[in-house]
Formats: structure tokens, C-alpha cells, sequence
């Protein structure tokens, strides 16, 4: 009997700890996964909790500056409209871990701004400390997201959201340039969905980070990677994400004017708006021209003046021959004048060209067509011909001569 009643007590210990998991803090070098997912788990609840405290038992006590910059983290986190917040991991740990990286999935939701959850992946450091786990810091070449790069503003608009990251007087006194990035962020929501019209959120979030080196942080690209760019959304074009942002460089866009602010916003805005309703069928040439009609229509003036590269290129004698292809918007070294400002010169006036000679919600009919199109070969020829009712070639030689008449 007595051997039976040992064989039982057995049973029941080994049931009892696959039940708890082994995450506690008895787990053992062997339980590293579970124990650091469950430790995941417990941070992802304090930032849905708004549970300063036990957010901060997540982090290893010993990491020094990163303890205090994730009490900062943990603070832009509770100022945000959170709907939803989970972080996972996307790895499996090695069996006898004491110090390890691994992959992490974030996914969030913007109450009121994301009709879909955003995604962002980390790559963290985690340290097993008397038997129990940690995050002890980021991996080298981790990115950022906004909340991890200083104390952050939050600014709401009508219709817009802007953070801005590493902002003196954040999070209570945001700012006058906040502020007015807000107001131009509202307006192009205003203007776009005039323009657009459709199922979208109406709102857009905008960060707006310290620098164009923090931009190129938040967006994994080297510290001069957007030089001269003014302003980009996250979502890949063609791509059906649900909760895009506008990222501002500031250096840049501190050098435009109201009206030129207006421009790139709303130029970032559409991209925003109509991401649901694009897809790899789409060319560039109309998702960017769209984006520029949008910006340009309620601006009045010479041509020339919005697209002044192509039109340099067109008194020069280089009239375009073909529609730009998706290459040509993508920066590239050598050659006459500057290509990628004459490719979205020309996919602007193909798309105001499509405006003027049919109508702007002939303009709108094609965008979506070419959008719910199963394939780029599906789409440029047979939804000219049912929307505009020309061939690509023809379309192509009335664009031509559209920008002589309008660039000449």
C-alpha cells in the first residue's frame, strides 16, 4: 500500500505542476519560455490596468537607467486611449536560459483611431534573477516605438491624435508645434474625406519624434535614412493595414510653410484613408497621384509650381514616354534632374488629368477598381477601359499630352 500511496503522490505533484505551468517562482532553467511568456503576460495586464507597480515588477531591478526609462514608458502608455494591449513571444527560449534575446510581438489598439489592431515586433533582453524573470532592456537594433523615446505629448485634435516623442514640457504642456501639427492633421482629415468619402476612421495619429534620427529609430532606418522628407505613413503602399500612422520629420517639416504643411499631411492623410481599399493591383502611379490630387485640388495655380522638377524635365525636351513605374518613386543615384520628383509629378497630373477631362468621382471609381482588382495584370487595362473607357496606350498618349499642355 505504501508504495501505491507514493506511486499517487507522484502523479498528483506532476499534475499540480503542469496545471501551474511552471511559471512561478519555482520554475526551473528548463521552464524559460513559458516563464518569460507568463511574464509577458503580467506586463501586458499592468498596462491594460494602468498598474504602475506591478509593471515595473516586471523589469529587472538591477538595470539601472532602463528601470527609470520604462517608469517614463509606463507613463506615456497610461496617458494613451488604449483599447487593447498584448504582448506575446515569438520565440522559444533556450532550455538552460539564465540571459537571453528573444522576439516579442506587440499588438494595440488606439481607442476611437484604429479600426484594426496595430503590430510592432521588439526584440528584448530577459535575465533570470533568483529564480524568477525579467526584461532587462531592449536588444541592440531593437526599434522604438514612441512611448520608449522620452517623456510624450499627447495632443487630441477633432479628428486627429499627435504624439510627440521626447518633447520638452511632455506630457502636460505639448506645445505650440503640437498643437499646430493637430490643426493641419484636422484639416486634412476634413479635406481627404470630402475627397475620398468610403468606410474609413476618419481620424489619423501622428507621431512627430524629437528628430529626424529619432524618425529613423521609430521607422528601423539609419539617422539620415529620410533626409529632406517631410513626412511618411507606416504602412507599406498596397498594403491593407488597419491602423496606420503619420510619422513627421520635423526637421523638414519645419522648413515648409502652412500651405506646405497642409500639403504633405494631407498627401500622408489619403495614404491613411485609403489603405483598405488598395491593394498589390494598384500602381503607384495612382496611389501617389490620388494622394497629390487630394492635397492640390484646393490649391489654386500654376501647375508648374507643384510639380516644378517634371516641369524643368519638359522644357528640356524630356517628356516622359510611359506612366512612371513603381521603381521610379524609390530614390536611385545618377542621371538628369531628380527622377523620384518627376515620377510624383507625373502620377499627380495623371491623376488630375483623370479629374479635369472625366470627373473627379470618375477619379475615385478608378482608384477603387484598380483596388479590388486580383492582380496588377487584372487591373491597368481592363479597369482603364470599364472606368474611362481607353486603353492604356491611349491614356498614356493623352496623359503626354496633357503635361505639354499643362508644363509647356
Amino acid at each position: 500500500m505504501a508504495g501505491v500511496r507514493t506511486v499517487v503522490l507522484v502523479l498528483c505533484a506532476g499534475l499540480v505542476a503542469v496545471l501551474l505551468g511552471g511559471c512561478g517562482e519555482e520554475d526551473g532553467p528548463g521552464d524559460a519560455t513559458r516563464a518569460v511568456a507568463d511574464l509577458l503576460r503580467q506586463r501586458s495586464a499592468a498596462v491594460r490596468d494602468g498598474d504602475e507597480a506591478a509593471y515595473l515588477r516586471t523589469v529587472d531591478p538591477r538595470s539601472g537607467p532602463y528601470r527609470q526609462q520604462q517608469r517614463t514608458a509606463f507613463r506615456n502608455l497610461d496617458a494613451l486611449p488604449l483599447a487593447a494591449w498584448t504582448l506575446r513571444l515569438d520565440d522559444t527560449l533556450p532550455v538552460a536560459a539564465e540571459r537571453t534575446t528573444a522576439d516579442v510581438r506587440l499588438t494595440y489598439r488606439l481607442s476611437g483611431y484604429d479600426t484594426g489592431d496595430a503590430t510592432a515586433g521588439q526584440r528584448l533582453e530577459f535575465v533570470r534573477r533568483d529564480s524568477r524573470w525579467y526584461v532587462a532592456g531592449p536588444a541592440p537594433g531593437s526599434r522604438p516605438q514612441p512611448w520608449d523615446q522620452g517623456p510624450l505629448a499627447v495632443v487630441r485634435g477633432t479628428h486627429s491624435l499627435v504624439l510627440g516623442a521626447g518633447h520638452p514640457g511632455a506630457p502636460g504642456r505639448p506645445g505650440a508645434r503640437l498643437r499646430a501639427v493637430a490643426a493641419a492633421a484636422d484639416r486634412a482629415v476634413t479635406d481627404v474625406s470630402a475627397a475620398w468619402g468610403g468606410a474609413w476612421a476618419r481620424r489619423v495619429v501622428v507621431l512627430v519624434p524629437a528628430s529626424q534620427a529619432a524618425m529613423g529609430e521609430l521607422l528601423g532606418a539609419g539617422p539620415t535614412a529620410y533626409a529632406g522628407v517631410a513626412a511618411v505613413t507606416t504602412g507599406r503602399h498596397r498594403d491593407r493595414a488597419p491602423a496606420d500612422r503619420v510619422v513627421v520629420n520635423p526637421e523638414a517639416y519645419d522648413t515648409l510653410g502652412t500651405l506646405g504643411r497642409r500639403i504633405v499631411l494631407t498627401h500622408e492623410t489619403v495614404h491613411v484613408a485609403t489603405r483598405a481599399g488598395t491593394s498589390p493591383a494598384t500602381p503607384l502611379w495612382l496611389s501617389e497621384g490620388f494622394a497629390d490630387w487630394v492635397a492640390f485640388r484646393s490649391t489654386a495655380g500654376d501647375p508648374r509650381h507643384g510639380a516644378p522638377e517634371l516641369a524643368r524635365a519638359v522644357a528640356a525636351g524630356r517628356l516622359p514616354r510611359a506612366l512612371p513605374a513603381d521603381a521610379d518613386f524609390t530614390r536611385q543615384e545618377g542621371g538628369d534632374g531628380d527622377p523620384v520628383a518627376e515620377a510624383y509629378g507625373g502620377a499627380w497630373l495623371a491623376a488630375r488629368m483623370v479629374a479635369d477631362e472625366w470627373s473627379p468621382d470618375r477619379l475615385v471609381a478608378l482608384y477603387r477598381a484598380m483596388g479590388a482588382a486580383e492582380s496588377r495584370a487584372d487591373a491597368v487595362g481592363p479597369v482603364l477601359r470599364a472606368e474611362l473607357g481607353v486603353g492604356p496606350g491611349e491614356f498614356t498618349q493623352r496623359w503626354r499630352t496633357y503635361l505639354e499642355r499643362e508644363l509647356g
